[in-house]
């Protein structure tokens, strides 16, 4: 069953585009940089479904046609509005799932607003950025800053080897189709994206805060994972008191789209046992 909803909700000042399918326990699905929230339709939303959940994906504000708020955000707004969605949805705690910097306002929102959380899932997460992830994001806002546009091909060859486990990598059919999928989806950035990109300047080290989550948590790391490496995802798991952290092996930062089988099925049990 579907449930009909609006698509867009106004919540927080913003508009926030949305998508509301199945019927069970609420599940809100926040995706990470620069991508929209449909990337959780390849795998996990239908999963989820399947397994007797209502779940809503939605665009983050950056991402259209949510508002981009080009003159930028911080954290703690993109938890504010997600608490607002949840709100907007009905009120009851959800389940939150979040992956990269969607995972980082699932562990934000579970401090500030445990009200809202019923449990999270942090997926490929940080509590703090190395020095690696730093120059990576300062690279990026530079290539937009002085407006250079990278060739196609190179384009998605970066992101491939950011992104995919060097078992993908490895695999030349398996590589060539990934190149494919990315360069045919690459997405100009926008200036909504360019100011996510921004969030990464002056967060801090935020694991200390982590201990006063108090909602049952899970941490999926990445093996493989360049862009965010598990010990970071392993570190924010340390931080919440009694969280649990599952480790998945051959996959990269895109360890959701390459073993979505392991990681959807990691999710049901998690969510199963907080039904229980």
């Amino acid at each position: 069953m579907v449930r009909p909803s609006p698509k867009t909700a106004q919540v927080n000042g913003i508009s926030l585009s949305y998508e509301d399918s199945g019927s069970g326990p609420l599940v809100v699905m926040v995706m990470g940089s620069g991508s929209p929230g449909r990337v959780w339709k390849a795998h996990q939303q239908p999963a989820l479904v399947k397994a007797g959940y209502r779940v809503v994906t939605f665009d983050n504000r950056g991402i259209a046609p949510s508002s981009e708020c080009p003159e930028g955000f911080t954290i703690a707004d993109m938890v504010a509005d997600t608490a607002a969605l949840i709100e907007f949805l009905g009120g009851e705690p959800a389940a939150v799932i979040g992956t990269s910097l969607g995972a980082k306002v699932t562990q934000e929102l579970a401090l500030a607003r445990p009200d809202v959380v019923r449990c999270a899932v942090m997926i490929a997460t940080y509590g703090r950025s190395g020095p690696l992830q730093k120059w990576i994001s300062e690279g990026e806002r530079q290539i937009y800053d002085q407006k250079i546009t990278l060739p196609p091909h190179y384009q998605a060859a970066i992101t491939a080897h950011l992104n995919l486990s060097r078992h993908t990598l490895d695999n030349d059919t398996s590589v060539r189709d990934w190149l494919d999928v990315i360069e045919f989806s690459g997405q100009t950035m926008t200036p909504g994206m360019r100011a996510q990109l921004a969030l990464h300047d002056g967060e801090g080290d935020r694991l200390a805060a982590y201990a006063g989550i108090t909602r049952p948590s899970l941490v999926i790391g990445f093996a493989d994972d360049r862009s965010l490496p598990p010990h970071l995802a392993r570190e924010v798991a340390d931080a919440i008191p009694g969280a649990r952290y599952e480790e998945v092996a051959k996959a990269g930062h895109y360890g959701y789209l390459e073993q979505p089988a392991e990681v959807n099925a990691l999710l049901v049990e998690f969510l199963a046992q907080q039904s229980a």
